[in-house]
């Protein structure tokens, strides 16, 4: 837990060395609800984190919830803060981490955009049962 509780402070702070340090060198990021976006090392990190830093540059990062298993760490999160152009930022989800040591190894992300409005559960084709 203590990785997470740095990766926490690190957003906060909008550090962005302080965030590389709480990941391998050679870690492997997946987003499997959109495939295409999976990279590894520090390099695209920094780019991601980076650019979120410099749109939201009052983002706070809060811990919902956690759970550990083993090596393995599943956090709940709520990213919040206002974007350059005024307008809100908002994102939740679960990222779900390998931890070895000191440091992710892995993460699985699972964050999303808030749609404060939209079609509710009935008229969404999403929450159609199958």
């Amino acid at each position: 837990m203590a990785v997470i509780e740095r990766i926490q402070q690190a957003i906060n702070r909008h550090d962005l060395e302080a965030l590389a340090e709480c990941f391998d060198p050679d870690y492997r990021s997946e987003f499997p609800a959109h495939p295409d976006r999976a990279f590894g090392g520090h390099e695209q990190m920094r780019a991601n984190w980076g650019r979120t830093f410099n749109t939201v540059p009052d983002i706070e990062a809060m811990v919902v919830r956690t759970a550990t298993d083993g090596d393995t760490v599943w956090v709940e999160w709520e990213w919040s803060g206002t974007c350059v152009d005024g307008s809100p930022f908002l994102q939740r989800g679960v990222t779900i981490h390998g931890v070895r040591g000191n440091r992710t190894e892995w993460v699985r992300l699972y964050m999303e955009p808030v749609q404060q409005s939209g079609p509710g559960i009935g008229e969404s084709r999403q929450g159609a049962s199958r």
